[in-house]
């Protein structure tokens, strides 16, 4: 394991305007679509800053948390947990499912593999 500054670089900005849309932005494109874009480009810099992993690796694990994340929201885990008045795990995991947030997942993870792609030839 070897820490990544330029991969953490990337995740603080990605949060940061995660943040802003979520405090900011309260409907639209930007709130519905292209906030779920860069929270998967988000996470896997994340991932990256920590864990030194083939680029596929990485795709697949952070598809699996956020297809995860969104299946979960069918079964309506914020109340069976009673935790549905949080409003940091309300944002955090969802409340109600979204196939096209799916799709803007899997959107977010060809920006990173092209990216990578790019960037590994260069």
């Amino acid at each position: 394991m070897k820490f990544s500054k330029a991969y953490f670089f990337w995740f603080l900005i990605l949060f940061i305007i995660e943040a802003c849309i979520a405090f900011f932005i309260k409907e639209g494109f930007i709130r519905h679509t292209f906030g779920d874009v860069l929270v998967v480009i988000m996470l896997y810099c994340l991932i990256k800053s920590f864990v030194k992993a083939k680029p596929i690796y990485t795709v697949i694990t952070v598809l699996i948390v956020s297809f995860g994340i969104e299946f979960l929201q069918l079964t309506h885990i914020l109340q069976w947990l009673h935790i549905e008045n949080n409003k940091a795990l309300k944002l955090i995991l969802g409340s109600t499912f979204d196939i096209n947030d799916l799709l803007a997942y899997l959107f977010g993870i060809i920006v990173v593999l092209l990216i990578e792609y790019k960037y590994s030839k260069a």
